[in-house]
């Protein structure tokens, strides 16, 4: 596994400026930000990617303006400046790893819209790509409708006198689609979090699981993932505080062994929540691996799919792909064993227990490119399952 602290030191940087009144993106549906000064302060962090060891990108810029329907030639722009621009790793962001892009003062206010950025592929300088497990680098084609900034909607506050941390969370996972020729396309999915509304879930497995994929799920919605270090250590941050549901399911997804899932696990803003201890770490049973494979058509309809398991009258996403862009093929690794199943107390350890009713059951959801939603379920405790999608 990467070593994460290592990689921290080694991206953070500062690029400060200062900008007048003008140069804010007051008006609109954003307010008017005041003439008081504060500090906003970048970042970026990253979930797992799938099939993938290195997903880098090179950002040269962030902008933020107070207007959330104000174009890339539109006023009121604050650039916040990387330089020189940084090429990133985005799957060394995990586990609360943060890369600081860089920080500047702005007038104090309400601001809307976040653009990110990139540094576009110049004939073999590959500014953007991606590295296949056990493959080699290849480009990562940005398409022209993003080389503008990615567009990312999310209100957020400058305080006067404030130094004010909004983090980009970069789902490489979701952003790398994979052609048939064998290429690669950026499609970004990115979020934005001021960190002052968030905080994180912390635990630890045994090293035995070390690289398992751990979410932080909400309504079998995935708000956070990453991946368990070396020692089986994880972090989920940072999660957002929901003022109308604060708690996350943890679930736990090693390779060759049964879910883990901790329902209700609290989330407070400015805090840490342990799920287990390295005194008690969580230990999942072994568990045979099979795969549900197919294809979403037409090709043009090739979207994104997710495995969900039903247990305790909840669902919960267990594993998801990007299908290809040109053939709709995909495929899934899914466990047969029951998954276990605890609910979250403060006094440790969280006892987990197995749900031998929802062995090897999953619903396969497809979306479509249009957003069509199709759902099918599957069993794959005799072994592995064909499930194409029409649409």
């Amino acid at each position: 596994m990467r070593d994460h602290k290592s990689v921290y030191s080694a991206l953070a940087l500062g690029c400060a400026g200062t900008f007048g009144l003008a140069a804010c993106g007051g008006g609109g549906d954003g307010g008017t930000p005041q003439a008081s000064q504060g500090t906003l302060q970048v970042s970026m962090t990253d979930a797992p990617a799938c099939g993938f060891d290195h997903v880098f990108v090179t950002v040269n810029k962030v902008r933020v303006n107070g207007n959330a329907n104000v174009d890339e030639n539109g006023s009121g722009w604050v650039d916040i400046p990387v330089s020189p621009a940084q090429r990133i790793d985005l799957l060394s962001l995990t586990n609360g790893v943060l890369a600081t892009l860089g920080k500047t003062a702005l007038p104090a206010g309400t601001y809307q819209q976040i653009r990110l950025l990139l540094t576009p592929n110049a004939g073999n300088s590959l500014a953007n790509s991606v590295v296949p497990t056990g493959g080699t680098e290849t480009a990562l084609d940005t398409p022209s409708a993003i080389q503008s900034g990615i567009k990312i909607i999310r209100p957020f506050t400058v305080a006067p006198d404030t130094l004010t941390d909004l983090v980009l969370d970069f789902d490489a996972c979701k952003s790398v689609v994979t052609r048939g020729n064998g290429g690669y396309n950026l499609k970004p999915v990115v979020t934005a979090l001021p960190v002052v509304v968030s905080g994180k879930v912390t635990g630890m497995l045994t090293a035995a699981e070390a690289g398992a994929q751990v979410y932080a799920e909400r309504n079998g919605v995935v708000v956070k993932a990453t991946v368990a270090d070396s020692l089986g250590a994880f972090t989920l941050s940072p999660i957002e505080q929901s003022s109308t549901n604060g708690n996350v399911d943890v679930v736990i997804v090693p390779a060759s062994r049964a879910v883990g899932i901790v329902r209700s696990v609290p989330v407070v803003a400015g805090a840490s929540t342990v799920v287990s201890t390295s005194g008690a770490p969580i230990d999942l049973p072994a568990s045979t691996v099979n795969t549900v494979s197919g294809s979403m058509s037409p090709a043009s309809a090739a979207g994104s799919l997710r495995a969900l398991q039903l247990t305790g009258g909840n669902n919960y996403t267990i594993a998801s792909a990007t299908a290809n862009s040109t053939t709709g093929a995909y495929s899934l690794n899914l466990p047969t064993a029951s998954p276990s199943v605890g609910t979250y107390q403060a006094t440790l350890p969280i006892a987990l227990f197995p749900d031998v009713s929802a062995a090897g059951k999953y619903t396969i959801e497809a979306t479509s490119a249009s957003g069509t939603i199709q759902s099918q379920p599957v069993n794959v405790g005799a072994g592995s399952v064909t499930q194409n999608f029409a649409f």
